[in-house]
């Protein structure tokens, strides 16, 4: 092994302790976050009620256009249209345009309405819980509210969880049912295809189960994505820079974190077969 090699390997393995600490560090701050979750429920409930508001709607004049709900709608509203314009167009082709309906009730349930979600759920309410921590930890504030008595992780970061969790269920309905509009009307009055032919193909294999996982999975993506967020703005250094730095580590966390999740619980449920049979 030559000098420059043996060098570079003992780079690599000087990195590796600073590694495994970090993983250490971030697994004991998400088990004692998810451990005062019912502390948080006991004792700051009025603080739990106003993150919903905020992270749901928004504040002041963004609540128009800014909230997470005006988001993810706007997310799955194209998305939903992009299946129906590709869909129909490449099932058009073979002279299976009638199936538009199929790939509107199997790739929005299990697919796309999942993992945009979960991006809205990161560009959003998670990019703003990093700032807001980080804001508060290069301020002090955090100091501060441990001076007065107050369990820091408890006050700030368990509720945040808390109102992440309740937040992507009305959420995710929404993005649901626009995708599933935005794929009908696409289809039906843009295409021009046939309301029943559509609706007959939507509602018969559109699978009840495939949604309960689906939502399963989103609340799953919503544990993870505000444990990262609120992991990277809790521990945020280093003045404002360093707070915008810990909003970019975060978010390309979570963007991981939500496609990995949507992958091992695709797996999980459906397996290699679909879960599902064609025939005809």
């Amino acid at each position: 092994m030559s000098f420059d090699a043996t060098l570079r390997f003992r780079r690599l393995v000087s990195g590796l302790p600073k590694t495994f600490d970090s993983f250490g560090e971030q697994a004991l701050f998400f088990g004692e976050s998810l451990r005062y979750i019912p502390n948080a429920l006991n004792r700051y409930r009025r603080e739990t009620v106003r993150l919903i508001a905020e992270m749901t709607m928004g504040t002041g004049a963004l609540a128009i256009i800014g909230g997470t709900v005006g988001v993810a709608a706007f997310l799955t509203l194209a998305s939903g249209g992009v299946i129906a314009v590709q869909g129909y167009s490449s099932l058009g082709n073979i002279g299976i345009e009638a199936l538009t309906g199929f790939l509107s009730a199997f790739l929005n349930v299990r697919v796309v309405a999942p993992i945009v979600a979960g991006i809205a759920l990161a560009a959003t309410i998670g990019a703003g819980t990093t700032a807001q921590l980080g804001a508060m930890r290069v301020a002090e504030e955090i100091d501060a509210v441990e001076s007065m008595a107050v369990h820091s992780v408890s006050y700030l970061v368990s509720t945040r969880l808390i109102a992440g969790l309740i937040t992507i269920i009305p959420l995710y309905s929404l993005a649901v049912l626009a995708s599933f509009f935005a794929a009908r009307f696409t289809t039906v009055f843009i295409n021009g295809q046939s309301a029943g032919l559509y609706d007959h193909y939507f509602n018969t294999f559109l699978v009840p189960t495939d949604l309960m996982w689906s939502f399963l999975q989103a609340i799953v993506m919503s544990v993870a994505v505000m444990l990262v967020h609120t992991y990277y703005g809790y521990n945020a250094s280093g003045g404002p820079v360093g707070v915008g730095i810990a909003v970019g580590q975060a978010v390309r966390t979570s963007l991981i974190v939500v496609v990995v999740i949507t992958l091992f619980i695709s797996l999980a449920v459906y397996g290699g077969s679909g879960n599902f049979n064609l025939s005809g």
